[in-house]
């Protein structure tokens, strides 16, 4: 990765130097330091000092972090800002978007540092006032934000996640919140215990606890409408979003606008109607029969979708990823089991795991077996779930754990394969 700037050469690739370059030095390459001398580099910078070479101060860093919601809490806030007026760039899963363009595709949630301030630049020279990022435990660990100032560092919440890599659950807390242990401007989701903060600069949000941004009242007729109070004052936003934990995302979003900001919350409030939401996110892909694909691949981020739905007949159509955290497996399994009519057990990104074993962990937290079917092709169990939800008005069909992924991973292939196209073609 080279960035070019103030007629200076950045890299952070050993083999791209020469003796008028910059090696950043930060701790996925540290290892290649003697390579990039051997290669002629005579200059050499370390990531945390790079912000001293470059002026990042007409630009504000919002950070998001948490197991779940952090796509759709930057996509609200990136699109709240766009609707009051001001340029924005937003990267994350999804990609790098300047003023509602996208400039690149699928990357890393977190890039490493060089690729990071590239984007910042890139998003400066583009006139932007803010920069939206999402923040992964992986790069808060491997210190891919290093260097990096946050005008504001947002937590979504902390359940179960990248134990593949982590290896223990505490281990993973930590690392979340080793990202909110400074006095930087903070907006923490106050109905997460796991959550530890600094409280300096700190405000909260919430719906079970008392918080700075708190929800008093909501309801779900003709989409989500939402009472939530500051202080002593009270303020209503509506949106087309489902699901208890589309509130927590949504105030979140708009308490971090609020925060970063000089505009009104009327008018922040006002700007929530024009979200439309994030693609495979709670994407309602059909109304007759109803049904939603949606990222949950989580014990907890399942929960949360399936409580959204306690008024209908579940159908749900899931599997697991492999070379991943094994132990979540029957986990999601029990949580189905527990809110779903039918379960259709699949194929989900396997890499280089057998499906079939992956499957097996799943059902072992199934013991309602009559509730199951076992169907290793995804696309035929998605098929499946579509007939059998047409047959009573009050089904809802729930494919989790792809989202907007249009493809899936097999040893190290990636296969063509959309959830939404595939529900498309059969109803």
């Amino acid at each position: 990765m080279q960035l070019i700037t103030n007629e200076k050469v950045y890299t952070d690739n050993s083999r791209e130097v020469d003796k008028d370059s910059i090696f950043v030095i930060s701790k996925q390459n540290a290892e290649f330091l003697e390579d990039a001398k051997r290669n002629g580099c005579k200059n050499f910078i370390e990531a945390k000092n790079l912000k001293k070479e470059l002026d990042l101060s007409s630009i504000k860093i919002i950070g998001i972090t948490g197991t779940n919601g952090k796509t759709t809490t930057a996509a609200a806030i990136y699109s709240i800002l766009l609707d009051l007026g001001y340029k924005v760039a937003l990267q994350g899963t999804r990609g790098f978007f300047i003023n509602d363009e996208k400039i690149e595709d699928y990357t890393l949630t977190t890039p490493v540092q060089l690729r990071n301030f590239a984007h910042i630049i890139k998003a400066i020279e583009k006139g932007c006032q803010f920069f939206v990022m999402e923040v992964s435990s992986h790069a808060i660990e491997q210190k891919r934000i290093e260097g990096l100032d946050f005008e504001l560092k947002v937590l979504t919440n902390i359940t179960r996640d990248h134990l593949d890599y982590h290896k223990t659950i505490q281990e993973y807390i930590n690392v979340k919140n080793s990202f909110l242990s400074d006095e930087s401007k903070k907006l923490i989701n106050k109905d997460d215990l796991k959550a530890k903060f600094n409280t300096k600069n700190a405000l909260t949000y919430g719906l079970e606890n008392p918080a700075t941004y708190k929800v008093s009242a909501y309801s779900f007729t003709n989409g989500t409408n939402v009472m939530f109070s500051k202080i002593d004052k009270m303020y209503s936003f509506t949106s087309n979003l489902m699901g208890i934990f589309n509130i927590y995302n949504i105030l979140a979003a708009v308490a971090s606008v609020d925060m970063v900001t000089d505009n009104s919350l009327d008018e922040i409030c006002e700007a929530v109607e024009n979200f439309a939401g994030v693609s495979g996110r709670m994407e309602i892909i059909c109304s007759d029969p109803l049904v939603i694909v949606d990222f949950a691949h989580t014990p907890d981020g399942m929960k949360e979708v399936f409580e959204s739905f306690n008024h209908k007949d579940i159908i749900t159509v899931f599997g697991a990823g492999g070379d991943r955290d094994k132990k979540k497996r029957p986990l999601m399994g029990k949580v189905a089991s527990n809110y779903a009519k039918k379960i259709i057990v699949t194929s989900d990104n396997p890499r280089f795991e057998d499906p079939d074993s992956i499957i097996e962990d799943i059902c072992k937290g199934i013991k309602d077996k009559d509730k199951l079917t076992v169907e290793v092709n995804r696309k035929e169990a998605i098929k499946k779930a579509i007939e059998s939800g047409k047959k009573n008005p009050n089904n809802v069909v729930l494919i989790l754990g792809k989202g907007d992924e249009p493809y899936q991973i097999i040893y190290d292939k990636k296969l063509p394969l959309s959830d939404k196209e595939e529900v498309l073609k059969h109803i």
